[in-house]
């Protein structure tokens, strides 16, 4: 242990790192129930929920085990909330690509992730990104995950009139109250600064749920257990091999939008992540760069393109590992603890059905509002700041697209910049990220006017 992991040197030992180990796992378990919410039966994805949990678990014990051996840090992977969003919602939905298509998708860019990693491309673009952006674009996706959340628990509904879009859910529904009351629970165990308050929630909130359901007969969208045998579904592996064909048939904007869609966002949250954590565990240096980042990079995409094999979105590093630091991990034992506990909770599988959408919709909003924290760290008084960050964090839930989002507040920040007469402050490479959404947008009409 202390030859492969420097115990000693960073001023820990085995106990506190297995401790902190269990605390990262425990911080980050939500997304074994939450990732079938948004990849499974019931999503445009449409995969099985139970193949769902084994992808999720084996994706998140290989990564977290590859990031703690590759770079000694004590962070934790797993399939990301708002990149699976990306997934199903626009991938799968928006695209119409199927499950194993997407999963394609996925799997090339977890080996373009690779080969940018090695050649210092992936840090140089990241560096071409405006910081407002970056935070915009954390804080946009955190409210898309909001709003999937609202509508999740029925908080929020589509309205047919002409005077609304959207408006207040039917508070006389059970499973709308339920929610409530988890969204309740969800803000005083965050507020109260509770150890593995979102997992906890649920947890509180299923219950809840299954006692109203099963003791009072009161419907909540609650499943049984057909067998409390632990099932592992294997359906999903291997499948981005298969989807190679329809990926490359779907029409070339599709295809375009598609892989700029995987790069830019898990881009941008693997850096964004990767720096808060380290930071939280002061191995940033004077500068504010992150040491071995190439490294904890690497594992990143590796764990992308191996969960994709398994059958699962976008893996990236948690923004939870901070809970782990904060109990003292301070190298990778930490994240090989972890790693353990999500390859051991692939017996979990009988009980997700137990875990209705009124549970795990509160930490889909409440995850929503700790995205946008970022906001406090954008210039809004700065006309020129202001407008491509706002295109960037409303345009993700108002168009129900994290693409279309990133697209109007790149092409905005272009605009501006050009008519404020400071071409100097564009990097070269957003010249080329916004002619390519550009393209897409042109592919897109040329495709529905039949062109294409």
């Amino acid at each position: 242990m202390e030859k492969m992991f420097k115990l000693k040197e960073h001023g820990t030992n085995v106990k506190t790192e297995i401790i902190a180990g269990l605390t990262t796992f425990f911080a980050m378990a939500y997304i074994i129930f939450l990732n079938p919410v948004i990849l499974g039966e019931n999503s445009p994805a449409a995969m099985a929920n139970t193949a769902v949990v084994t992808a999720t678990c084996i994706s998140a014990a290989i990564g977290t085990w590859l990031i703690g051996i590759l770079s000694n840090y004590p962070m934790a992977q797993a399939p990301g909330l708002g990149l699976n969003a990306v997934f199903s919602y626009t991938l799968c939905g928006a695209f119409g690509l199927s499950a194993g298509a997407s999963l394609s998708a996925v799997f090339i860019a977890g080996v373009f992730f690779i080969l940018l990693t090695v050649t210092g491309a992936r840090t140089a673009l990241v560096k071409a990104i405006p910081v407002s952006l970056k935070k915009a674009i954390g804080a946009g996706i955190g409210l898309f995950v909001a709003l999937i959340g609202f509508v999740n628990a029925g908080i929020v509904v589509g309205e047919n009139s002409a005077a609304t879009t959207v408006g207040l859910g039917d508070f006389s529904s059970p499973t709308v109250l339920l929610a409530c009351a988890g969204l309740i629970i969800t803000i005083v165990l965050v507020v109260a600064k509770v150890p593995a308050a979102l997992f906890i929630s649920m947890i509180t909130t299923s219950v809840v749920g299954c006692i109203c359901q099963f003791a009072l007969k009161i419907e909540m969208g609650v499943a049984a257990p057909t067998s409390w045998i632990p099932y592992l579904d294997f359906s999903m592996f291997g499948k981005c091999f298969t989807g190679f064909a329809e990926l490359f048939s779907a029409p070339l904007a599709s295809l375009i939008a598609t892989m700029i869609t995987l790069i830019m966002v898990d881009m941008f949250d693997t850096i964004g992540t990767l720096i808060g954590a380290a930071d939280k565990a002061g191995y940033l240096d004077e500068n504010g760069n992150l040491p071995k980042i190439e490294r904890a990079m690497l594992a990143d995409a590796i764990a992308t393109s191996t969960g994709a094999v398994v059958g699962t979105s976008t893996v990236t590093t948690y923004v939870e590992s901070t809970a782990g630091i904060s109990a003292g991990g301070r190298t990778g034992l930490t994240s090989m603890a972890a790693g353990l506990c999500f390859a051991l909770a692939l017996f979990l599988s009988p009980v997700v059905g137990l875990v209705p959408s009124a549970a795990t919709a509160p930490i889909l909003i409440v995850v929503g509002v700790m995205m946008c924290g970022s906001l406090k760290e954008i210039d809004w008084a700065d006309i020129e700041t202001a407008i491509p960050c706002f295109l960037t964090v409303v345009g993700m839930p108002f168009f129900y697209s994290i693409t279309d989002g990133l697209a109007f507040g790149f092409i905005a920040y272009v605009v501006v910049k050009l008519a404020a007469k400071k071409s100097k402050d564009i990097h070269p490479l957003m010249y080329v990220i916004v002619l390519l959404f550009i393209i897409k947008y042109i592919l897109s009409a040329l495709t529905s006017m039949g062109v294409l």
